[in-house]
């Protein structure tokens, strides 16, 4: 039997096997990957390993490390108190100030996982500060993210311009960076009115809006998924949700959320002072931040460095605070990485496309293309699939039949708009950052919507970009 219906098949029963069974997903990849390296294709152990991402593990762990910190000792709840107090009450606002907020850091050149590693922290609480249902947070922060992934100054755009030139091609930078930013904000849209933003512009009408929760200074949101955050309504699920908008949740965890007292107008959020180690954890944030979107230093290590320089100095005020790294998540994202990996290694991934880029009908390729872009970098790097597959696509876009840039912003889009499963890196971060009891439920809804974009996302930036270029 071919290594790539092999490899292919494996990913599959992993997945199938981690859904029905409550088993790390992550943990039964290294599984398998061990399994088909040893038995099938007969790889040295290193060459095994070869595939893990040390990067994306010290990116998860030095960042969840100092949001936990950061949270530990109150310096998160401090910040959320100062945005209530700007923002009043003003709940409808706060999904689309989640989103632009989001989008600024990729617009301005940062990679999406450094901006998301800042702002997801701050976002989602500022959203269960609301009453936000915690879905439409993550989402808009992820997508968000992508807004700007192919502006000007984005990395993302450099190595698309440079696959496209390697092999004589152009691209408009405008077209790509505008199609990518109006699909983007569409989808926000959906997630705006599916997830509950109806129901906030029904209560804004009414003027019965969901106010805001006091303060207290203390970070209460423990790694138990214990978050005290003022909603508006009752519900089973953990953490705070847009009354009428979340169904109950379905995933594991004890933790209840019970109806919390009338929200407080934004006037009654206590000013309280910030003590010297809360202080410090804020400038530490704000050095890391700096350091990672300016001067492009690794924010993994810097996250690190930071969080326990801080542990090592106030380690009173973090106790047990390094068992808020999600090691769950992590498990969970290197090893279907490392598996992901393995099946490029073998070219799976290769060989997919070069049998779609030899059908010979360039419309149909470039749509199987776009598929095959969404459903790979669900799993894998869409930075690295891009520099792939656009070369497949030089033999029918030389032709002349379908505009060039249509279909490379077909493809660019198809390729990371699947960024809000929970297994990019972008995904992981936003899921590291929910409370505990809280992640199985969320995780579940991620999958799910990143796998509706890798369906989705290819017929339809096929209909609006490749078709219409179609000569």
């Amino acid at each position: 039997m071919s290594i790539h219906v092999i490899g292919v098949a494996t990913l599959a029963l992993v997945f199938i096997v981690g859904t029905m069974r409550p088993v790390n997903i992550g943990a039964l990849a290294l599984v398998a990957t061990f399994l088909i390296g040893t038995l099938a294709v007969h790889e040295s152990l290193d060459k095994i390993l070869s595939g893990f991402p040390p990067d994306l593990f010290v990116l998860l762990v030095g960042v969840t490390y100092l949001f936990g910190l950061a949270s530990a000792n109150g310096t998160i709840e401090w910040l959320i108190d100062r945005a209530v107090r700007l923002l009043g009450d003003r709940p409808l606002l706060v999904p689309w100030l989640i989103f632009v907020f989001s989008a600024v850091p990729t617009t301005a050149g940062a990679l999406g996982p450094a901006g998301v590693a800042m702002l997801a922290p701050l976002c989602l609480r500022l959203g269960a500060r609301y009453g936000i249902d915690r879905r439409m947070s993550a989402l808009m922060v992820m997508h968000g993210s992508c807004l700007g992934n192919f502006s000007p100054l984005n990395g993302l755009t450099i190595i698309v311009r440079k696959a496209a030139e390697a092999n004589g091609l152009q691209v408009g930078g405008a077209e790509l960076f505008f199609g990518n930013a109006a699909y983007n904000i569409g989808l926000a849209v959906v997630i705006y009115l599916f997830f509950g933003g109806r129901t906030l512009w029904r209560r804004h009408r009414t003027g019965t809006g969901t106010g805001t929760g006091t303060g207290t200074g203390s970070g209460t949101e423990s790694g138990a998924g214990t978050e005290t955050d003022a909603g508006t309504g009752a519900g089973t699920g953990t953490g705070a949700t847009a009354a009428g908008t979340a169904p109950p949740a379905t995933g594991t965890g004890t933790a209840t959320e019970t109806a919390p007292a009338p929200a407080s107008a934004p006037s009654a959020v206590s000013a309280t002072a910030l003590r010297a180690d809360q202080l410090i954890t804020l400038v530490a944030v704000v050095g890391v931040a700096v350091g990672a979107l300016v001067f492009d230093v690794e924010i993994g290590f810097l996250a690190l460095v930071a969080a326990a320089g801080l542990h090592v100095v106030f380690p009173g005020r973090f106790e047990q605070a390094d068992k808020r790294i999600v090691w769950s998540v992590v498990l969970l994202i290197c090893g279907v990485v490392t598996l992901v990996e393995a099946l490029q290694r073998y070219g799976t991934v290769e060989v997919i496309g070069k049998g779609i880029a030899d059908l010979g009908s360039p419309l149909l390729t470039a749509l199987l293309l776009c598929l095959v872009a969404a459903i790979t970098s669900a799993f894998a790097s869409s930075a690295g699939l891009l520099g792939v597959l656009i070369p497949l696509a030089v033999p029918f876009l030389v032709q002349g039949d379908i505009g060039v840039t249509s279909v490379i912003t077909a493809l660019a889009i198809s390729a990371t708009v699947v960024d809000s499963t929970p297994f990019s890196s972008v995904g992981a971060l936003t899921l590291a950052n929910a409370p505990d009891a809280e992640r199985p439920r969320l995780f579940r809804v991620m999958l799910t919507w990143g796998l509706a974009m890798a369906v989705t996302a290819p017929p339809l930036t096929w209909l609006l970009f490749t078709l219409p270029s179609a000569g």
